[in-house]
């Protein structure tokens, strides 16, 4: 295993697109090389420490998933092998290794497709006021990390760097892509999410809900970015799941957790992280990545 961190590339002979919170993006003309760093996020900030193995979790979860879904949509994965790549990116082969993907360029969805199958998080919050999670109606009574009778769409817009998404209604949602477009996106990432839940729970993890993107090429919808990974999804141990609270996790919630404990107010620049949180951290992903794929990262 590699341990060394990478928190930013800076590949001169490639051309930077963009940096994500996460993901460093080059662009090779009609294709695009996604770097997953290990830099880390919580409510929208990046952390100043990285989590190491992080991007590669990232990475090779994502590549699981595409392989486990391409019968239910394409997605834009062309290779995770560095030796596909074009010469120009072989200088950086090590760097590259494991954490990057060389992928098919598409016109990108304005829109993250989420899907709910437990009542978490700002779906929680929102029912709590509402008794509504975007829009839609719930049952009276549920509590926090319910199960769902059915999985639910819940859109959000993607916000700019350093800003929150915002959750939208379905109908809202529909004003942006289209209606047609909004139909078959809101049964693709429904799909996706009922077959990752099910892979899931035989590992013993359950996926409370996750965020997918896609893009446009040709016509066809494609899955991009990652897929059911720590950082898009809510992974809970099966066995430990106790409905009426908060739920030990596989995922960011746990730094989630220790900011709010610290009464960080969300806002940049976000406080330096101990040690021993950046070190739970990373075993958590490690862990939820070697439950799912069946063999260490």
């Amino acid at each position: 295993m590699s341990s060394h961190v990478i928190s930013t590339t800076e590949f001169k002979n490639l051309k930077l697109k963009g940096r994500g919170k996460v993901r460093d993006i080059y662009d090779l003309g009609d294709r695009l090389l996604i770097v997953a760093t290990d830099r880390m996020s919580a409510f929208d900030v990046v952390m100043p420490n990285p989590i190491p193995d992080k991007g590669r979790v990232l990475t090779q979860l994502s590549k699981f998933w595409f392989d486990l879904t391409k019968d239910i949509v394409p997605n834009h994965v062309i290779s995770t092998e560095v030796g596909d790549y074009p010469e120009d990116c072989q200088p950086y082969h090590e760097m590259l290794k494991g954490r990057s993907m060389l992928v098919m360029k598409t016109e990108v969805l304005p829109v993250e497709c989420v899907v709910r199958g437990y009542l978490s998080g700002s779906g929680w919050e929102e029912y709590r006021k509402t008794g509504e999670v975007c829009g839609m109606g719930l049952p009276k009574g549920l509590v926090e990390s319910s199960k769902l009778d059915n999985p639910i769409f819940t859109p959000a817009t993607k916000a700019e760097m350093g800003l929150h998404d915002e959750n939208i209604s379905f109908e809202k949602m529909e004003k942006i892509v289209g209606k047609e477009m909004g139909e078959r996106l809101k049964a693709l990432s429904i799909a996706i999410y009922e077959k990752g839940r099910e892979v899931a729970e035989k590992k013993g993890i359950i996926i409370a809900d996750t965020k997918m993107e896609f893009g446009v090429k040709e016509g066809k919808i494609i899955l991009i970015d990652e897929l059911l990974t720590p950082d898009s999804s809510r992974f809970w141990p099966k066995d430990e799941y106790r409905p009426d609270g908060p739920q030990k996790s596989f995922d960011k919630q746990f730094l989630r957790d220790y900011l709010l404990s610290i009464q960080w107010d969300k806002n940049p620049p976000a406080p330096q992280l101990p040690e021993d949180i950046v070190q739970k951290t990373r075993e958590k992903y490690l862990e939820a990545y070697e439950r799912l794929v069946g063999r260490p990262l």
